[in-house]
């Protein structure tokens, strides 16, 4: 009997093993799938096209105020 106990005991060892493995395994599958749900949820708030936008305004209107700024810095200069 002794012998059977042991057995049994390494076999529930071994299905912990594999069940955290395989635990492991899919935590990252689980992650992609919540990533798309994650992007579905802001576009829902806020379409594609409109961050696009926002992010070339802001790109181009702050490039815009560092040339103005740059002409007033050098024009005070002048004087």
């Amino acid at each position: 009997m002794p012998v059977e106990s042991a057995e049994t005991a390494e076999t529930a060892e071994t299905v912990e093993a594999v069940e955290t493995v395989e635990s492991a395994e899919t935590a990252p599958a689980q992650a992609q799938a919540q990533a798309p749900s994650v992007r579905k949820r802001i576009e829902s708030k806020f379409p594609r096209g409109l961050v696009i936008r926002l992010i070339a305004y802001l790109f181009v209107g702050h490039l815009f105020a560092f040339f103005v700024y740059l002409l007033f810095v050098l024009g005070a200069e002048n004087q």
